[in-house]
């Protein structure tokens, strides 16, 4: 494995640990972007299950976008998986930036999900 995949492992993995002891059982707002696209879940760690999730992939989202690796498509995707997850009954989450650092796109769907109604 190249040395830039072990450090994105390692950063990943050290979010995940704090998350971990933050959360107090809150479910996660996982996000992972791609050159291409990006794609965010609602994870309940507890029972293992994902509870809501959206893509830049899906139909009804990639019909509105120029790409799927821009802003306009995170911010997108951000209101629909809030919408979900809303519907799921969930309010309250902690936002998982999967080791990315918190800028651009990632930041873009963490402003949209707090506009749709989730808390974190």
């Amino acid at each position: 494995m190249s040395r830039k995949l072990e450090a994105l492992d390692r950063r990943k993995a050290r979010v995940r640990r704090a998350l971990r002891a933050a959360a107090n059982g809150r479910p996660r707002l996982s996000v992972f972007r791609s050159s291409k696209q990006i794609y965010v879940q609602v994870i309940d760690d507890a029972q293992g299950k994902t509870l809501a999730s959206a893509s830049s992939v899906e139909k009804g989202v990639k019909a509105d976008l120029k790409t799927g690796a821009d802003v306009a498509a995170a911010t997108a995707v951000g209101k629909l998986v809030a919408e979900r997850a809303k519907a799921a009954g969930v309010t309250k989450v902690i936002f998982d930036r999967s080791g990315y650092i918190y800028h651009g796109r990632v930041k873009a769907v963490a402003e949209a999900a707090r506009e749709g109604g989730l808390e974190f």
